[in-house]
């Protein structure tokens, strides 16, 4: 399935190209003369005059070069490139050349301003803070104000308030800046809360902060009058974003300059004349005298660094994939297309080719059919495919195939289901009504109707034909949110409530038929161990129910008594007169659902974390997936016996598809697609040998095209906060034929989605580069603040690398050198430890209390397992704080995570640490999220209803 993520673009070329109106266009820099404008476009610079014209490209590279920064002589641009897989600051000549990296540090880095004498740069990064700071350790939270030779070398802390957009006043003495509260979008719009930023002023020489903004909502992008006495800034006080002028001592009132309507203006910076330069709806603005806006007309002659066109492998891991009835098939889903491979031979042909996304794709009972829902034409529609010529039986060899609707309204249907007769398509229609269309006569009847499920998200519900193809099974909530129970319907429509086969109140679900439709198996969390915590990971259970007695009883025989009734039955041949009588039986079969809570038990004698399941054919085995710690394995289980054994490994995440005959399993995991077979034990893997042309420009148009419509359809009110959507949807739209990257793609989807004012909205991107610099820990906190010679060590972090028995490195000696390398000013000492985390270095340290120098090897880690360490100290220090303020009296918690392992350290610390305290601060800011809310509230909210009191004394904590 075509997933909501971006993704890396490798191969580039250069194409000329010409743009008279381009949009898009960000983070605009005016020269210090006013003269020039330095901006982004499609991942590069280009430089323009300020009064319009053609721009010159300043920048080409497959990176993503932006945020621009005029020194204040006007001959060199600072910029932030992500060219070594993290965002540097680099310098480039403002006539143009060869850019220089000046930053080396894998953390991210932003370049803000040069100092007042051009020597130097300051720029916001997200390396951890200096061991004195009670921040959340968070880097790209708070960022960390650092300064830099602009010729490269070593940076220097100048404050760990955390600072975004700071810029010095004319003579260096100041620096005004934005703040940052926590974790929300940046571009989301409109909102008043705790979180939205403001403006501050730092005194260098004093060292301290003045808070100049006092608006509830957005205060953001400062930037000094060439006098000093006024700042202008963006603000959100009367409306959209616009422009403000304030006073910084001088009684007078602030103006607002700008009064654009509907957008925000973004990207604020200043010439030394007061010339203001920005961005409103996608174009360049600038301001002079405090006037009236003028629009700078621009135009591009660029080079293209990507084709839009790029061939891909194709590769089957994401678990949406079908078998073709006689087993020789495999059906898959890559980047939202349609491919069928051979299960021997590794041929493999594409089926569909569209920008738009397909997915959950089905054989129809010939296989020479293909069903899939397909999101075209505004809505998701169900399609087929068809080999056209009789003389081609597979897919994977076909010359000629046949694309047609089957079910196309202005309603969402998807998750096809074909009937085992091949007549009728059982399909979800608006994600909770369960629909059957008969494919000849295309009329439609409604098994489950609205009210009954609530999908939280595409693929969650779940429902499976009969064998017979009479009945269909659904997974329902029957109008109620948290459980769901295992109901029968007759397909033919006649059966309005169904039969829950299930009845226990908890989940059910992921039902199965077995024998042939005489029985039907499903999990269930009913027994198994579950997060305390309502969302969360819960072991499950492999429920069974027969539809007849017989049926039931040759199921219970042991394994003696059913081999002696199996040699009794094959001593009694049955004549033809019997079997045909047999037959008539079985063609009049029904399920008989009295007494079937009589027929319903526990198959599984274990709880799991399961995956799939499927019964053999006579049911003696039963085989799953399961994972166990961080292995996936393939299990068989003995019905008769309950004797259970691992198989195969088969990689994370595995989960499989039976053949039609059962004699194989297919399946598809993180390590690609295999096929088991069920009597010889033999795996062997299904090779895919294809490729595809992915059009990367026609990917971004579909996936804002689907953001969009998931917000239509789903967003948790109906009038989506009073926002015009349909209007939001064509202002957005006009960028995209200006946008080539990810970068800009997430900033658009995040610009379009920040509408909504809504939380948990934006678009998000994450570059993989695998050559990537990572910076190694080594566990210490350094002072920064100084340059010179050397690391002089500040604290060794409790749980690193060198917090150890034998390790005689301490706080206040200098390192020196690592692995043989000087520690100098004129260079960043971050290169010496570049990729080495999890190898030995030697560290040469000098202990300045005892005048004596020594060497010791450690093992770096990654600046992800620092960070668990930083958030350990941080929790530890918040802990000590809130003890030592209230005198032992008031205990301390942090929720880390909305999940069952932060609800679980809330368990221990509030009725452990804290059992005997008067009150309880729970600290829920910087959480990752989840849904822990209700869990926390009850925890917490608990009121005293009884005391116990065992010989006569009162015991807490029963209550």
């Amino acid at each position: 399935m075509k997933k909501i993520a971006l993704l890396s673009f490798v191969f580039f070329t250069v194409i000329h190209s010409f743009a008279q109106n381009p949009l898009w266009m960000r983070y605009p820099s005016i020269s210090p003369d006013g003269k020039e404008i330095v901006f982004s476009y499609k991942g590069d610079l280009y430089k323009v005059s300020a009064d319009g014209g053609t721009a010159t490209q300043l920048t080409m590279h497959e990176a993503h070069d932006y945020q621009p920064v005029w020194s204040r002589d006007g001959k060199t641009i600072a910029f932030a490139s992500d060219r070594y897989g993290n965002f540097d600051v680099f310098t480039i000549a403002s006539t143009g050349g060869e850019a220089k990296r000046i930053t080396t540090n894998s953390a991210n880095d932003y370049p803000f301003d040069f100092s007042v004498d051009n020597n130097n740069i300051i720029f916001g990064s997200a390396r951890h803070t200096v061991n004195t700071n009670v921040r959340f350790p968070r880097g790209a939270l708070f960022l960390q104000l650092y300064t830099v030779p602009a010729t490269g070398g070593r940076s220097i802390l100048l404050s760990a308030t955390g600072m975004e957009h700071a810029q010095y006043n004319s003579d260096g003495s100041m620096i005004v800046y934005q703040d940052r509260k926590g974790t929300e979008d940046p571009w989301r719009k409109h909102h008043t809360s705790s979180l939205t930023r403001d403006v501050w002023f730092y005194d260098i020489k004093a060292n301290s902060y003045t808070k100049f903004s006092n608006y509830v909502g957005e205060d953001r992008e400062p930037v000094f009058s060439s006098d000093d006495q006024y700042v202008y800034y963006l603000s959100e006080k009367n409306g959209a974003q616009n422009i403000y002028k304030a006073p910084i001592k001088l009684k007078m009132a602030e103006q607002q300059l700008t009064n654009f309507k509907n957008h925000p203006v973004r990207h604020l910076t200043k010439a030394k004349d007061n010339t203001l330069c920005f961005t409103w709806n996608g174009e360049i603005y600038t301001l002079k005298n405090d006037g009236q806006p003028k629009k700078v007309n621009i135009s591009i002659i660029g080079e293209s660094k990507t084709n839009e066109e790029r061939i891909v492998p194709v590769t089957a891991t994401n678990g949406d994939f079908a078998v073709s009835p006689n087993g020789k098939e495999v059906a898959i889903i890559f980047r939202g297309e349609v491919f069928v491979t051979s299960v021997e031979g590794g041929i493999t042909k594409r089926i569909t080719n569209t920008p738009q996304q397909e997915r959950m794709v089905e054989f129809g009972a010939d296989g020479k059919t293909l069903y899939y829902p397909t999101e075209r034409n505004g809505s998701w529609d169900i399609y087929k495919t068809s080999i056209t010529r009789k003389e081609e039986p597979y897919f994977y060899a076909s010359t000629v195939l046949k694309e047609e609707p089957v079910i196309a309204t202005d309603k969402e249907e998807f998750q096809p289901d074909i009937s085992p007769d091949g007549k009728e398509l059982a399909y979800l229609e608006d994600r909770n009504v369960v629909r059957i269309m008969n494919l000849a006569t295309k009329a439609v009847r409604t098994i489950l109707p609205m009210g009954n499920n609530f999908s939280y998200t595409d693929g969650d519900q779940y429902f499976e034909w009969s064998p017979d193809s009479k009945y269909i099974s659904i997974r329902s909530a029957k109008g109620r949110y948290g459980s769901s129970e295992v109901v029968i319907y007759k397909a033919d429509g006649s059966d309005k409530t169904g039969t829950d086969i299930s009845r226990s109140g908890f989940f059910d679900g992921g039902q199965t038929y077995a024998f042939d439709g005489k029985a039907i198996i499903w999990v269930t969390d009913k027994y198994g161990r579950k997060s305390l915590a309502y969302q969360g990971s819960r072991e499950v259970d492999i429920m069974m129910a027969f539809f007849e007695q017989d049926a039931f009883d040759r199921f219970r025989l042991t394994k003696e008594e059913y081999a002696l009734l199996k040699e009794t039955e094959d001593k009694t041949k049955k004549d033809s007169a019997q079997k045909a009588k047999d037959s008539i039986a079985r063609k009049n079969w029904a399920p008989d659902f009295e007494r079937i809570d009589e027929r319903r038990f526990r198959l599984t004698t274990n709880s799991l974390n399961l995956g799939s399941f499927t019964l053999s054919a006579n049911g003696e085995k039963l085989w799953y997936t399961a994972t166990n710690e961080r292995n996936t394995d393939l299990w068989e289980m003995n019905t008769r016996t309950k004797e259970t054994r691992i198989l195969t490994r088969v990689g994370n995440g595995a989960g499989f598809t039976p053949s039609a005959d059962g004699k194989a399993l297919f399946i598809i995991s993180e390590n690609g697609l295999l096929k088991y077979e069920t009597e010889t034990g033999k795996t062997t893997p299904i090779i895919i040998r294809s490729e595809m042309v992915l059009n990367t420009a026609g990917e971004r148009a579909y996936i804002f095209e689907h953001a969009w419509r998931q917000v239509k359809k789903k967003f948790y009110v109906p009038d989506l906060h009073g926002v015009d959507w349909e209007l939001m949807k064509t202002t957005y739209a006009k960028f995209l034929p200006h946008i080539n990257n990810n970068y800009d793609f997430q900033e658009l989807l995040s610009e379009m989605l920040g509408e909504l004012n809504a939380s948990h909205t934006g678009g998000r991107y994450n570059n993989q580069n695998p050559n990537a610099d990572q910076t190694a820990s080594l566990g210490l906190f350094y002072d920064e603040f100084v340059g010179g010679d050397g690391l002089k060590i500040t604290e060794v972090i409790k749980g690193g690398p060198l917090d150890i028995a034998t390790s005689k490195i301490k706080a206040g000696m200098i390192i020196e050198k690592i692995d043989g390398e000087a520690i100098t000013n004129g260079a960043d000492w971050a290169t010496l430890l570049n990729r080495k985390a999890g190898r030995s270095v030697l560290l040469s340290v000098f202990d300045p209390s005892k005048n004596e120098r020594f060497d010791e090897s450690t093992k770096p880690i990654t600046p992800g397992a620092e960070q668990n360490l930083l958030y350990n100290r941080w929790v530890t220090k918040m802990r000590e704080l809130v003890d030592k303020l209230s005198n032992g009296q008031v205990g301390y918690v942090h929720v880390q995570g909305m999940n069952d392992g932060s609800y679980r350290t809330v368990y221990e610390e509030v009725l452990g640490r804290n059992a005997d305290k008067k009150a309880l601060i729970v600290d829920t800011r910087f959480n990752g999220g989840g849904w822990l809310h209700e869990d926390l509230s009850n925890f917490l909210a608990g009121k005293n209803y009884i005391t116990f009191k065992p010989y006569g004394q009162n015991a807490e904590g029963g209550e």
